[in-house]
Protein backbone atom coordinates (compact mmCIF):
# COMPACT_ATOMS: atom_id res chain seq x y z
CA UNK A 1 0.00 0.00 0.00
CA UNK A 2 1.30 3.55 -1.36
CA UNK A 3 2.93 5.82 1.95
CA UNK A 4 1.96 9.17 1.73
CA UNK A 5 3.35 12.00 4.36
CA UNK A 6 1.09 14.99 5.31
CA UNK A 7 1.72 18.25 6.64
CA UNK A 8 -0.99 19.25 9.09
CA UNK A 9 -2.03 23.00 10.37
CA UNK A 10 -4.53 23.66 12.94
CA UNK A 11 -6.32 25.64 15.43
CA UNK A 12 -6.24 23.57 18.83
CA UNK A 13 -8.50 25.40 20.31
CA UNK A 14 -12.00 23.17 19.52
CA UNK A 15 -10.06 19.70 19.75
CA UNK A 16 -9.23 17.99 23.13
CA UNK A 17 -5.94 17.67 21.58
CA UNK A 18 -4.04 15.89 18.62
CA UNK A 19 -4.61 12.16 19.52
CA UNK A 20 -8.23 10.10 18.98
CA UNK A 21 -10.22 9.93 21.73
CA UNK A 22 -13.44 7.83 22.50
CA UNK A 23 -15.87 10.87 23.75
CA UNK A 24 -13.87 14.26 22.79
CA UNK A 25 -12.96 15.87 18.69
CA UNK A 26 -9.32 15.44 18.11
CA UNK A 27 -7.33 16.55 15.22
CA UNK A 28 -6.46 12.88 14.61
CA UNK A 29 -9.90 12.05 14.59
CA UNK A 30 -11.06 15.15 12.22
CA UNK A 31 -8.36 13.79 9.46
CA UNK A 32 -8.90 10.11 9.75
CA UNK A 33 -12.47 10.66 8.85
CA UNK A 34 -12.04 12.75 5.88
CA UNK A 35 -9.45 10.12 4.89
CA UNK A 36 -12.39 7.60 5.18
CA UNK A 37 -13.97 9.33 3.19
CA UNK A 38 -11.73 8.16 0.86
CA UNK A 39 -10.59 5.04 1.51
CA UNK A 40 -13.32 3.15 4.08
CA UNK A 41 -10.81 0.51 4.84
CA UNK A 42 -8.25 2.92 6.41
CA UNK A 43 -6.87 1.84 10.09
CA UNK A 44 -5.36 4.94 10.92
CA UNK A 45 -3.11 7.45 10.72
CA UNK A 46 0.55 8.20 12.89
CA UNK A 47 2.18 11.52 13.75
CA UNK A 48 5.39 13.56 14.56
CA UNK A 49 3.55 13.76 17.92
CA UNK A 50 1.00 14.69 20.09
CA UNK A 51 -0.36 18.17 21.09
CA UNK A 52 -2.71 18.82 24.43
CA UNK A 53 -5.89 20.11 24.16
CA UNK A 54 -5.76 23.46 22.92
CA UNK A 55 -2.55 23.54 21.38
CA UNK A 56 -1.89 24.94 17.32
CA UNK A 57 0.21 23.52 15.05
CA UNK A 58 1.52 24.98 11.46
CA UNK A 59 4.26 21.74 10.88
CA UNK A 60 2.22 18.89 12.41
CA UNK A 61 3.20 15.77 9.88
CA UNK A 62 1.44 12.11 10.03
CA UNK A 63 1.84 9.51 7.45
CA UNK A 64 -0.79 7.23 5.96
CA UNK A 65 -1.38 4.15 3.69
CA UNK A 66 -3.80 4.20 1.20
CA UNK A 67 -4.81 1.28 -1.09
CA UNK A 68 -4.03 3.13 -4.65
CA UNK A 69 -2.21 5.27 -5.66
CA UNK A 70 -3.24 9.59 -5.54
CA UNK A 71 -0.76 12.42 -6.58
CA UNK A 72 -0.17 13.76 -3.34
CA UNK A 73 -1.75 17.12 -4.81
CA UNK A 74 -5.35 15.53 -5.53
CA UNK A 75 -5.03 13.84 -2.14
CA UNK A 76 -4.80 17.34 -0.64
CA UNK A 77 -7.77 18.84 -2.09
CA UNK A 78 -9.69 15.52 -1.35
CA UNK A 79 -8.54 16.08 2.06
CA UNK A 80 -9.27 19.83 2.49
CA UNK A 81 -12.85 19.18 0.87
CA UNK A 82 -13.77 16.80 3.58
CA UNK A 83 -11.67 18.47 6.88
CA UNK A 84 -14.52 21.90 6.38
CA UNK A 85 -15.63 23.11 8.14
CA UNK A 86 -13.18 22.07 10.85
CA UNK A 87 -10.03 24.38 11.53
CA UNK A 88 -7.53 21.95 9.97
CA UNK A 89 -5.72 22.08 6.60
CA UNK A 90 -3.34 19.55 4.87
CA UNK A 91 -0.60 22.47 3.53
CA UNK A 92 1.75 19.54 1.68
CA UNK A 93 1.70 16.19 0.93
CA UNK A 94 3.97 13.59 -0.62
CA UNK A 95 4.51 9.99 -1.16
CA UNK A 96 7.24 8.58 0.62
CA UNK A 97 9.18 4.96 1.34
CA UNK A 98 7.26 2.71 2.90
CA UNK A 99 9.59 1.86 5.87
CA UNK A 100 9.38 6.13 6.53
CA UNK A 101 7.60 7.00 9.74
CA UNK A 102 6.17 10.38 10.64
CA UNK A 103 7.84 9.78 14.66
CA UNK A 104 10.52 7.40 14.58
CA UNK A 105 12.16 8.99 11.14
CA UNK A 106 12.02 12.51 12.63
CA UNK A 107 15.07 14.14 14.10
CA UNK A 108 14.14 17.24 15.62
CA UNK A 109 10.78 19.46 16.48
CA UNK A 110 10.22 22.96 16.12
CA UNK A 111 7.70 24.62 18.47
CA UNK A 112 6.68 28.12 18.68
CA UNK A 113 5.10 29.85 22.27
CA UNK A 114 3.36 33.49 21.71
CA UNK A 115 3.37 35.82 24.58
CA UNK A 116 0.79 39.56 23.84
CA UNK A 117 1.50 41.67 26.37
CA UNK A 118 -0.60 44.58 26.76
CA UNK A 119 -3.25 46.26 28.87
CA UNK A 120 -6.49 45.73 26.48
CA UNK A 121 -7.56 41.91 26.02
CA UNK A 122 -6.58 40.98 22.65
CA UNK A 123 -9.74 40.17 19.97
CA UNK A 124 -8.06 38.96 16.82
CA UNK A 125 -5.48 37.01 18.34
CA UNK A 126 -7.56 35.86 21.35
CA UNK A 127 -6.66 31.81 21.70
CA UNK A 128 -3.90 32.54 20.07
CA UNK A 129 -1.54 33.85 22.42
CA UNK A 130 -0.84 34.09 26.09
CA UNK A 131 -1.98 37.42 27.02
CA UNK A 132 -0.04 39.57 29.88
CA UNK A 133 -1.46 42.89 31.23
CA UNK A 134 2.52 43.21 32.40
CA UNK A 135 5.77 44.30 30.64
CA UNK A 136 8.41 41.43 30.26
CA UNK A 137 12.35 42.06 30.20
CA UNK A 138 13.80 39.84 26.73
CA UNK A 139 17.04 40.40 28.23
CA UNK A 140 16.48 38.94 31.11
CA UNK A 141 14.89 35.85 29.82
CA UNK A 142 17.35 35.16 27.52
CA UNK A 143 19.67 35.17 30.32
CA UNK A 144 17.70 32.48 32.30
CA UNK A 145 17.10 30.87 28.87
CA UNK A 146 20.65 30.37 28.44
CA UNK A 147 20.34 28.12 31.20
CA UNK A 148 18.67 25.30 29.36
CA UNK A 149 20.61 25.01 26.37
CA UNK A 150 22.28 21.36 26.14
CA UNK A 151 21.98 18.21 27.58
CA UNK A 152 20.15 17.95 30.80
CA UNK A 153 17.90 16.41 32.98
CA UNK A 154 14.53 18.11 33.00
CA UNK A 155 12.60 16.56 35.76
CA UNK A 156 11.66 20.06 36.51
CA UNK A 157 10.24 20.97 33.07
CA UNK A 158 7.84 18.21 32.54
CA UNK A 159 4.32 17.15 33.54
CA UNK A 160 4.62 14.74 36.15
CA UNK A 161 1.62 12.68 33.81
CA UNK A 162 5.22 12.46 31.36
CA UNK A 163 5.12 8.88 30.21
CA UNK A 164 8.61 9.42 28.60
CA UNK A 165 10.91 6.96 29.78
CA UNK A 166 13.51 9.33 30.42
CA UNK A 167 13.64 13.46 31.68
CA UNK A 168 17.20 13.39 29.67
CA UNK A 169 16.59 15.93 26.68
CA UNK A 170 19.01 18.20 24.47
CA UNK A 171 17.37 21.39 23.91
CA UNK A 172 19.45 22.57 20.68
CA UNK A 173 17.74 26.28 20.46
CA UNK A 174 15.55 28.65 22.69
CA UNK A 175 15.16 31.92 20.97
CA UNK A 176 13.08 34.87 22.40
CA UNK A 177 11.96 37.43 19.78
CA UNK A 178 10.92 40.35 20.89
CA UNK A 179 8.13 42.19 18.02
CA UNK A 180 5.73 45.53 17.75
CA UNK A 181 2.52 44.40 18.00
CA UNK A 182 1.02 48.15 18.15
CA UNK A 183 -0.23 48.33 20.93
CA UNK A 184 1.91 46.33 23.52
CA UNK A 185 4.91 43.83 22.72
CA UNK A 186 4.70 40.49 21.62
CA UNK A 187 7.60 37.94 22.64
CA UNK A 188 7.87 34.87 20.22
CA UNK A 189 9.55 31.55 21.97
CA UNK A 190 11.40 29.57 19.51
CA UNK A 191 12.38 25.92 20.76
CA UNK A 192 14.07 23.43 18.93
CA UNK A 193 14.94 19.79 19.80
CA UNK A 194 15.19 16.37 18.75
CA UNK A 195 12.05 15.53 21.22
CA UNK A 196 10.48 17.16 24.15
CA UNK A 197 9.20 15.72 27.12
CA UNK A 198 4.86 16.55 27.89
CA UNK A 199 4.42 19.81 29.24
CA UNK A 200 8.25 20.90 28.40
CA UNK A 201 7.57 24.16 26.36
CA UNK A 202 4.70 25.31 28.31
CA UNK A 203 6.62 24.57 31.87
CA UNK A 204 9.48 26.68 30.56
CA UNK A 205 8.16 29.44 28.89
CA UNK A 206 6.00 30.15 32.33
CA UNK A 207 9.56 30.15 34.39
CA UNK A 208 10.71 32.30 31.80
CA UNK A 209 7.77 34.60 32.04
CA UNK A 210 8.34 35.16 35.83
CA UNK A 211 12.33 36.15 34.83
CA UNK A 212 10.86 38.71 32.76
CA UNK A 213 8.27 40.21 35.33
CA UNK A 214 11.65 40.22 37.93
CA UNK A 215 10.25 37.83 39.89
CA UNK A 216 13.15 35.42 39.29
CA UNK A 217 16.79 36.21 39.05
CA UNK A 218 17.84 34.82 35.30
CA UNK A 219 20.51 32.86 37.89
CA UNK A 220 17.47 30.83 39.20
CA UNK A 221 16.28 28.86 36.15
CA UNK A 222 19.67 27.07 36.30
CA UNK A 223 18.38 26.21 40.63
CA UNK A 224 15.17 24.85 38.94
CA UNK A 225 16.49 22.54 36.43
CA UNK A 226 19.57 21.59 39.13
CA UNK A 227 16.35 21.05 41.53
CA UNK A 228 15.33 18.00 39.33
CA UNK A 229 12.06 18.17 41.19
CA UNK A 230 8.32 19.34 39.27
CA UNK A 231 7.74 21.95 42.75
CA UNK A 232 10.70 23.76 41.51
CA UNK A 233 8.89 24.76 38.44
CA UNK A 234 7.42 28.29 37.59
CA UNK A 235 3.51 27.92 36.53
CA UNK A 236 2.75 26.24 33.75
CA UNK A 237 1.81 28.72 30.69
CA UNK A 238 -1.57 27.89 28.83
CA UNK A 239 -1.80 25.68 25.74
CA UNK A 240 -3.07 28.98 23.43
CA UNK A 241 0.45 30.32 23.00
CA UNK A 242 1.70 27.21 22.10
CA UNK A 243 2.17 25.87 18.13
CA UNK A 244 4.24 22.66 16.95
CA UNK A 245 5.90 24.69 13.46
CA UNK A 246 7.85 21.84 11.86
CA UNK A 247 9.06 18.49 12.28
CA UNK A 248 13.28 17.63 10.74
CA UNK A 249 14.05 14.82 8.45
CA UNK A 250 17.50 13.21 7.48
CA UNK A 251 15.27 14.64 4.23
CA UNK A 252 12.70 16.63 3.50
CA UNK A 253 9.80 14.39 2.00
CA UNK A 254 7.86 18.17 1.22
CA UNK A 255 11.01 19.01 -1.04
CA UNK A 256 10.86 15.55 -3.20
CA UNK A 257 10.24 15.82 -6.70
CA UNK A 258 6.01 15.44 -6.61
CA UNK A 259 5.38 16.74 -3.95
CA UNK A 260 2.60 19.03 -2.98
CA UNK A 261 2.78 22.17 -0.77
CA UNK A 262 0.13 24.55 -1.05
Amino acid sequence: MPRYALRIEYDGHPFAGWQRQKDQPSVQGAVEAALRRISPGLEGIAAAGRTDSGVHATGQVAHCDLPRDWSPFRLAEALNYHLKPAPVAITAAARVADDWHARFSATERRYLFRVLCRRAPPVHLAGLVWHLRHPLDADAMRAGAAHLLGHHDFTTFRSTMCQADSPMRTLDALEIEERDAEPGTEFRFHLRARSFLHNQVRSIAGTLERVGTGAWAPDAVAEALAARDRAACGPVAPPQGLYLTGVGYPEDPFAAPGAFTG
